[in-house]
């Protein structure tokens, strides 16, 4: 297992990084030294040799996947609903090893996501490239609608967004073809009433690359999916593609859980006809053995790209779930060949598995990325920058005041506590980074003195806002700070319900050093301290972790593990 100590940060997010004076909040500030994350997933242990490479491409809450060739150059997005910043964009030239270079929304005044669901916001992004610029499509759910936003270059800056009110529903992917001509595709609802819960299809309309504006009529291309009879459903996802001339519709069908797939169609046209495939669907794993040992599962929603020879691969989401369909950490990105069977793509067929390891691209061989996204590895933060990296994320978009700076005191972080809980549907105090692992560690160091009445500092492993986990100092009743263990499962606190308490000996207004640990393994949680140079000691082991996962939270994301103050000013 290899160690990554953070020297170099990403580039300014100029919305995230203001200083914040003592005139801007009331004086109730946490200062974390470093913060510091291990994965330990058995899965990754195996070796593999050079010529191979590690599912997933990108481990944790990294969802609907896009991608884009320019050159010999690669570029994928993912799905980051109401976190900010929103749209991560990577960059590689072996499909391996992935950087961050971005985020498409780096800007609160791009979109607002103020009082969303973590689970509303930015769902599929597709981006695409034509004549030296950069498109991305997607859509703002419950916050304006579809939209397009461009860039010469995809680290940024991004434009503010374009809105489409021409075209309702969701996921669209826009598609340039060999005439130069544009199209979007994307879900919507079928012409006439729904026959059925799930009833979807997929529209196409023209579009104006250079006025960024539909044009001409809609047209639905596909009702329900490959067969309506069966009544298929959630067609959503498409994309379009040419290979040797022929032009193929892929979809994701089946919904984003156990039954996703990924099918295929061949059209004339972007306004069709479009044929399925007899042989549908070209990924799926749902009719595999539930029961076999280490499942990658809910595959499809899968986008096409080319390597050096040639060859065709695709890139999707997938899950790995600890035990029937619980799983925290997130849809995640995977890579597979595509191979060619009669003119028409396959991706997985009869019982072929999603592996966990698999032979690389033809493509030359990219150093590794400075933050690892597969595979076992530890990541320490020293916050000894003026910048974050651009991987830790809030919750919905920031206000006017910034409530966390890394200037003040070089060599940490410091959180202003906001009287905002992470139960409720504003923008909490809260810093947090993807639970990559289903077996991993994350570790701290707080300096804080919890000097007024429901003030409190440290860690949180969260989901969504009925779903998470605070672990840190409160102020105690009785004088002494404590140490809690709080615990939301969507019950009405929306600060969380304690679960485990520890009284301290300092006072609520003597300034702490201690440092918090939480380890998850798999559907456990266990919660550890020490005061500096001493054993670590439990305060709560065998915590219930199912609570984070989607099969029991709900929704599209992944849990992120983080740094957190609450207090009124």
């Amino acid at each position: 297992m290899k160690a990554y100590s953070v020297k170099i940060l990403a580039p300014l997010l100029a919305a995230l990084c203001s200083v914040a004076t003592a005139a801007d909040r009331a004086s109730v500030v946490a200062r974390f030294d470093w913060f510091e994350y291990r994965g330990e997933d058995p899965t990754f242990a195996q070796p593999i040799g050079d010529d191979e490479y590690r599912n997933p491409i990108l481990a944790g809450y990294y969802p609907d996947p896009s991608v884009v060739q320019v050159g010999k150059e690669y570029y994928l997005v993912n799905s980051s609903f109401a976190h900010f910043p929103g749209i991560p964009v990577f960059h590689s030239r072996d499909l391996v090893n992935w950087t961050q270079i971005g985020n498409v929304i780096d800007r609160p005044q791009q979109l607002d996501f103020s009082g969303l669901g973590i689970s509303r916001g930015i769902f599929a992004p597709a981006i695409s490239y034509h004549a030296g610029t950069f498109y991305l499509v997607t859509t703002c759910v419950d916050c304006g609608g579809n939209f397009v936003v461009t860039a010469k270059n995809p680290a940024g800056p991004w434009s503010d967004p374009v809105w489409l009110p021409q075209m309702g529903g969701i996921d669209p992917s826009l598609f340039f073809d060999d005439d130069g001509r544009a199209y979007i595709v994307n879900n919507d609802a079928p012409e006439g009433q729904p026959l059925y819960d799930g009833h979807r299809a997929i529209w196409v309309q023209e579009f104006d690359a250079k006025n960024l504006q539909l044009i001409g009529p809609r047209k639905q291309i596909v009702n329900g999916g490959v067969d309506l009879a069966q009544q298929p459903v959630w067609i959503e996802g498409p994309h379009l593609l040419r290979r040797n001339g022929q032009l193929y519709l892929i979809a994701a069908e089946g919904g984003t859980s156990v039954n996703h797939s990924q099918v295929v169609f061949k059209g004339d046209s972007p306004f069709g006809p479009f044929a399925p495939w007899e042989q549908n669907p070209i990924l799926t794993q749902r009719h595999l053995d539930p029961a076999r040992e280490n499942p990658v599962t809910s595959v499809g929603h899968a986008d096409f790209v080319q390597d050096g020879s040639g060859d065709w691969w695709a890139i999707f989401l997938g899950v790995r779930p600890y035990a029937d369909n619980y799983y925290n950490t997130g849809r995640e990105t995977f890579l597979l060949p595509v191979r060619w069977q009669d003119s028409w793509p396959v991706i997985t067929r009869g019982d072929d598995r999603v592996p966990y390891v698999a032979e690389r691209p033809a493509l030359p061989r990219q150093a590794e990325p400075p933050l690892p996204l597969s595979g076992n590895f530890t990541r320490r933060e020293e916050f000894d920058q003026p910048q974050l990296p651009q991987h830790w994320l809030q919750l919905r978009s920031p206000g006017t005041k910034p409530w966390y700076n890394l200037e003040r005191a070089p060599g940490s972080l410091q959180l202003t506590a906001a009287d905002v809980a992470l139960g409720d549907t504003g923008n909490p105090a809260f810093l947090g980074r993807r639970q990559q692992h289903l077996a991993a560690s994350a570790s701290t160091r707080l300096h804080f003195a919890p000097q007024v009445p429901g003030a409190r500092a440290g860690m949180a492993v969260f989901q969504n806002s009925e779903h998470f986990y605070f672990f840190g100092v409160v102020h105690g009743a009785a004088g002494k700070a404590e140490l809690q263990v709080r615990r939301r499962d969507g019950t009405p606190d929306p600060q969380g319900d304690v679960i485990a308490r520890r009284s301290l000996d300092s006072a609520n207004d003597t300034p702490l050093d201690l440092q918090l640990r939480i380890r998850a393994r798999d559907g456990a949680y266990d919660f550890h301290f020490r005061e500096d140079g001493k054993p670590w000691q439990p305060l709560l082991l065998d915590a219930d972790g199912r609570i984070l996962s989607t099969e029991h939270a709900g929704g599209f994301v992944g849990t992120l593990i983080g740094v957190h103050a609450y207090g009124k000013p």
